[in-house]
């Protein structure tokens, strides 16, 4: 697990940039630890991008090289003053030009920690939090609830 600086990622965003999009990134690049299930964000007011360190620290540099790009897309179309949305076509015709990441990938971070099944249905839950079986039950038949596994917190 390597971590690396803001400078880095500055440096790494602009070279992304340069390579795959033919312009130049003029606007700060940083972590921001406070994004726990998205790989970045773009800021439309002063164009700086936030990326979600934990994406950094445990994905192959490839797949958050692809989460830049995504972020890369929305700012050079803001910039050219074109439609920047998920949503428009031009957003998803550069995406797909530069091969850049739809969707920020599940860390194994953030997997379910707790296996429940239901006693009468056999439904299946999985939590990262741990539930108390005894006030809460099925929410398909509202039967018992019980704890099949619990993986052991990483550290």
């Amino acid at each position: 697990m390597y971590l690396m600086t803001n400078q880095e990622l500055q440096a790494l965003v602009e070279k992304v940039s340069l390579r795959d999009f033919h312009r130049p990134f003029l606007h700060r690049a940083q972590f921001n630890s406070r994004l726990l299930t998205t790989g970045g964000r773009y800021h439309l007011n002063d164009h700086h991008l936030d990326f979600n360190p934990h994406m950094a620290a445990e994905l192959p540099l490839e797949e958050f090289v692809g989460i830049i790009k995504h972020e890369l897309c929305h700012y050079h179309l803001a910039m050219q003053h074109l439609p920047y949305q998920h949503r428009t076509h031009e957003f998803k015709q550069l995406l797909l030009r530069v091969g850049g990441s739809r969707y920020a990938p599940r860390l194994a971070s953030q997997t379910a920690r707790y296996h429940y099944q239901c006693t009468r249905c056999h439904l299946d839950y999985y939590r990262q939090r741990q539930i108390n079986v005894r006030r809460y039950g099925c929410g398909h038949c509202h039967g018992k609830l019980t704890l099949i596994a619990e993986e052991k917190a990483r550290g």
